[in-house]
């Protein structure tokens, strides 16, 4: 039980004894299985000897209450496990639409946490108000408008999975009802994905996720397996895909040709070329092999990722902001305002000086820190 005290500027938080004494147990299991609410969703808080809340984990909330049973409290458990109840068996789905939007709260008004491309697999947590919580193969949890997805069991998932795919490879075009007269069922974007049909010499019948069907030119398409297994992510092929993103526009939350963000860029970059890079750049900078920058440029490859932000000062831990890949000459890309080309050298016209002054540190991403993994085993 909370009792608040005070006026509303000046508003102490007194914590009961009954509540308080779980609080260790609750914060140790959070820090080892939870640390980041990004990808694992653990909301437990008790009230009186009743635990409750919810979470995505089951490995959490079990740990949870060994920890207690070990500590001698006795609780009532009331945390709910998700996916819930109120699914049924349809606790997964595909997108539908070229790039979905996912929203850190179920409502279009909220923040934009991240997009989703048509036909990539979510794992669905729970429903409110139309809205559903999801988990996209990356691991990013976020909501998503009911009508960007369609829902269903693992059985129909599976037999969706196994059917051959095929993907669009350009940045942007249409599918079409009639490949005659170019009437379109949907727009598309690089990375869209579809069950194929079958195939002529100038197109392929596709069908979407939510079983419409379509007509995609073959020159902007490769099936699935062939475009997946041709992926060479070689320091030029990254600068090439980063440099057909020249000039995209700045868009909080995006990872598509409609408008990426800083990592949305680097993470857009990357799966062009076969690897999956984390959500955010704190959570990219997680990744690869550090690359020593401390006495120049010198050891930097192109396609190696430079992270920004502010170090770590006194009680104040280092904040990740800002990620951009080296392109070679100096240089590297990032989405700032719009994606651009700018400089390390002071003497050069496009120099960041604000950037190389936030600068933290470089990592360099091999293919198998960041696998392709259509299916995603976290959705299992």
């Amino acid at each position: 039980m909370l009792v608040f005290c005070g006026c509303a500027g000046n508003r102490q938080m007194i914590e009961s004894p009954t509540t308080s004494v779980y609080e260790p147990y609750i914060n140790e299991v959070k820090k080892l299985y939870a640390p980041d609410q990004r990808t694992v969703h653990f909301v437990v808080q008790p009230n009186g000897n009743v635990m409750k809340g919810e979470s995505t984990s089951s490995e959490a909330k079990a740990a949870l209450l060994e920890k207690l049973a070990n500590a001698n409290l006795t609780i009532i458990d009331s945390i709910t496990l998700l996916p819930s109840a109120e699914l049924t068996e349809k606790s997964f789905g595909l997108v539908t639409i070229s790039v979905a939007n996912l929203r850190f709260q179920p409502n279009h008004k909220a923040e934009l946490a991240t997009q989703a491309m048509l036909g990539t697999p979510v794992r669905i947590f729970k429903k409110e108000k139309g809205w559903y919580y999801v988990q996209t193969p990356d691991k990013y949890l976020a909501w998503v408008d009911g009508d960007a997805i369609v829902k269903m069991d693992s059985t129909t998932f599976v037999i969706w999975y196994n059917k051959d795919k095929i993907i669009y490879t350009q940045p942007y075009g249409f599918a079409y009802s009639d490949f005659s007269d170019k009437s379109t069922v949907s727009d598309l974007v690089y990375g869209d994905v579809f069950s194929l049909i079958s195939a002529s010499d100038s197109y392929y019948k596709v069908k979407l996720p939510d079983d419409r069907i379509a007509y995609i030119d073959k020159k902007e398409s490769l099936p699935y397996h062939e475009w997946k297994n041709t992926r060479q992510p070689t320091a030029s092929n990254l600068v090439s895909a980063a440099k057909q993103m020249t000039g995209l526009p700045y868009l909080w939350g995006g990872t598509s040709f409609k408008g990426v963000d800083c990592s949305g860029f680097t993470k857009t970059v990357f799966f062009m070329n076969g690897l999956v890079l984390a959500r955010d750049a704190s959570q990219q900078v997680n990744m690869g092999e550090y690359v020593d920058t401390k006495s120049g440029w010198q050891n930097m490859q192109p396609g190696d990722l430079l992270f920004f932000g502010s170090p770590a000062r006194d009680s104040m831990p280092e904040r990740v902001v800002h990620v951009g890949m080296w392109i070679g000459n100096n240089e590297f890309m990032h989405a700032s305002g719009k994606v651009r080309i700018s400089s390390m050298d002071p003497t050069a016209a496009n120099y960041d000086a604000y950037e190389n002054k936030r600068f933290l540190r470089a990592k360099r991403i091999s293919p198998q820190a960041a696998l392709l993994d259509l299916r995603a085993s976290n959705l299992y």
